[in-house]
Formats: structure tokens, C-alpha cells, sequence
């Protein structure tokens, strides 16, 4: 007979990176002889606090995966309800995304319901423990949902190490983000280009995913001042920066950054929500790929750069080091606009083709059955 795993998180209808994760890893499971569901939100957040123009999904739904729609972030009879019904399905295995205390509440309380069958085994996928954005309340939730949580997964030492700071006796396992390869196979850069309107001949790094204030959009558009000036002295290009992603936060002050460093012509931008069938030309339209955060635990964006072998240039914050290797799958900068531009600048003097030995080697590392595994064996069934 079948072990079986429920996994509660983000799903299809809802979009974004923990949805295809979530669906990614049910699959995982399934090939390793599971039985898998998602138990995915009906209401994951109130309208007024998601700060983009909508929390779903124009994909269709995957064919492969059951998934129930059916929690209320918001609803506590909601969470007795769905509470219940999980404590009687009693799965072999929970597996619990939580990257938000404002999740606590409702997450904490489906898990104190499943506890009572004393059966099923709960592991915690974390993402952050200690959010990016600090609201009051976010300790008292967090250390609610934490209580009955058996085992935890993070993706990144520094979540690992936050997370000691509220269950240091529970075991904590890090296995790095696997590659994300449900996007589509890789295409020429010349097609992904022609695509999306882009210029053949360009120097294009790509700022993918949405806008917040820790991912440093508005440090990489003075680096690309800083680069601008440089190539006109120099009688070259200048190089252009791709900006693929939804603004989560007031657009005015990055646009208004755009102006006054005269770099408008050097910005394209693809300001909205890239579905999934499209990620794939972004990145394979770029050079590489940029990533100027101030703070970061781990990123999606790294093992998409993995998928399509596109090397990377990381500020040397959070785990955004822990997998990319300086020199050979990309370059290592640090969050301040000059360090960001010499490494752009170094790594067109290096040029894409030095990199992709390693990335297609290392690539090998992150696999989805690393982490299932991890799981299995963290949880003990």
C-alpha cells in the first residue's frame, strides 16, 4: 500500500515560485511510489494586503496532481473544518510551506488538529522564519505555528539558523533549493529574443521576479549608471538590464531613478507577472542574470539560472553564495552599485561561454529527490 503525503502551500489556482514548487514537489513524490495531495488555499491573503494585481494564476491547471482548494487563511471555522478533516484522512506525512507569519495562525491550528491522530508525522518546509518586512505579532505567530511542527527543512543556512533562535531541540535539515525544471526546456537565445522583442545584438542582464525593496532593483539601476558612463568614455554599448517582474511595491521611485540616472534607453520593461510558459524566454534571452538583493535567505531565481545555464551575479548576502560558485558559474559582487557594475563589466570581458561548464556540472547537485529524501528521512516514515 501506498505512504501518503499531504502537502499544504500554494497551488494552482494561486500563482508564483511556492506554487510551482509546491506542484513540483507533490510530482517528486509520486515518482518515488507516493501518494501525494496539495491542500491549497481558497483564500490565501485578504485583497488589501497582496500587493500585486492578482493572486491567481491564467494557466491552466496541471492534470497530474490532486490538489483540494480549500483552506481560509482567515476563517477559524475554516481551520476546524479542514483541521478535522486532515486529522482523519491521516496521512503518513504532512509537508507545510510557511514563509509568512501571517500564516501562523490558520497553519498552526490545521496542524494542532492533525497532531491529535498521533500518526501522521509533520515536516515544515521553511523559507523564512524571520520575515524580510517586520510587523508587529510576527514572533507570536511564528511560534505558534512552530509548536507542533516534527522536523524542518530550510533552504538556506541563515533559516536554519533562525530558526534555533525558537525550536533549537527539533531537527533542522538544510538541503539547498533544487532546479527548477517544470519551466520548459531551454531555447536559443536568438529565439527567446526574437520573442520578446528584444534587440540581437544587446548586452542584456535580467532582474527577474517581483520588485520589493531587499532585492536592491534600485542599487543594480545605479550600477547601471555607473556602466552607462563608463561605455561612453570608452566608446562602447552600453550594457541594457531586462527588469522581468511585478512591482510589490510603489513603482514611482524606481521609474523616477530610471529618469533622472539617464538610463531609459538602457531599461526594458517587462513590469507585470510572468507566467510560467513564458519564464523560459527570459531567461534564455539573457547574458545573466542579476541578483542585487541587500538580504536574502535562499532564491528561486539561482535555480532557474541553473535550469537554463545562465550564469549569475549574486550579492554576497544571506545563502545567495551557497550555490554559486565565484568564477566559474558566475560572479560574486557586493550589495553597493560599484561592486555591482565591475562585475558586470568583468564578466563580459570573461564572456557567457566560460561559465557553462560549471553550471551544467553543478546543476547536477540540485536534484528533487535530494530533498524528498531529506524529507522522508527527517520525518522517519
Amino acid at each position: 500500500m501506498k505512504k501518503t503525503v499531504v502537502i499544504i502551500g500554494p497551488a494552482h489556482p494561486l500563482r508564483g515560485g511556492l506554487a510551482s514548487f509546491d506542484e513540483r514537489l507533490a510530482r517528486e513524490f509520486s515518482i518515488a511510489g507516493w501518494q501525494a495531495q496539495i491542500y491549497t488555499f481558497s483564500l490565501q491573503y485578504p485583497g488589501f494586503l497582496f500587493p500585486g494585481t492578482t493572486q491567481y494564476s491564467s494557466e491552466p491547471p496541471p492534470d497530474d496532481i490532486d490538489i483540494k482548494v480549500c483552506i481560509n487563511s482567515v476563517n477559524p471555522v475554516n481551520w476546524l473544518i479542514i483541521g478535522k478533516k486532515l486529522q482523519r484522512l491521516s496521512p503518513d506525512l504532512i509537508v507545510v510551506r510557511y514563509w509568512l507569519p501571517f500564516m501562523g495562525p490558520c497553519l498552526g491550528t490545521l496542524l494542532r488538529f492533525v497532531k491529535k491522530n498521533k500518526h501522521t508525522r509533520i515536516v515544515c518546509i521553511a523559507d523564512n522564519v524571520i520575515p524580510h518586512e517586520k510587523r508587529p505579532g510576527d514572533t507570536l505567530f511564528t511560534r505558534y505555528f512552530l509548536k507542533p511542527v516534527d522536523a524542518f527543512m530550510t533552504m538556506s543556512e541563515k533559516v536554519r539558523l533562525d530558526l534555533e533562535k525558537f525550536e533549537a531541540g527539533k531537527p533542522a535539515t538544510y538541503v539547498p533549493h533544487p532546479i527548477y525544471d517544470n519551466f520548459g526546456e531551454k531555447v536559443s537565445k536568438e529565439a527567446a529574443r526574437a520573442k520578446l522583442g528584444l534587440r540581437q545584438e544587446d548586452k542584456i542582464v535580467l532582474f527577474f521576479g517581483f520588485i520589493r525593496k531587499y532585492k536592491g532593483l534600485d542599487i543594480l539601476l545605479d550600477a547601471l549608471k555607473i556602466l552607462k558612463e563608463r561605455a561612453i568614455q570608452q566608446g562602447r554599448t552600453p550594457v541594457c538590464l531586462l527588469i522581468a517582474g511585478e512591482f510589490y511595491e510603489e513603482e514611482a521611485p524606481y521609474l523616477d531613478q530610471v529618469r533622472k540616472n539617464g538610463i531609459a534607453d538602457e531599461v526594458i520593461l517587462h513590469t507585470h507577472f510572468i507566467p510560467d510558459s513564458e519564464v523560459k524566454y527570459y531567461l534564455c534571452a539573457s547574458d545573466a542574470v542579476v541578483q542585487p538583493y541587500r538580504s536574502a535567505t535562499q532564491s528561486g531565481v539561482t535555480p532557474l539560472a541553473y535550469h537554463f545555464e545562465i550564469p549569475m551575479i549574486v550579492t554576497d548576502v544571506g545563502s545567495l553564495t551557497a550555490m554559486v560558485v565565484d568564477g566559474k558559474t558566475g560572479l560574486v559582487a557586493q550589495p553597493d552599485a560599484h561592486s555591482i557594475a565591475e562585475k558586470i563589466e568583468q564578466f563580459f570581458i570573461i564572456g557567457s561561454d566560460y561559465f557553462l561548464p560549471a553550471l551544467q556540472e553543478e546543476k547536477k547537485k540540485y536534484t528533487w529527490a535530494r530533498l524528498t529524501d531529506a524529507i522522508i528521512q527527517s520525518a522517519g516514515v
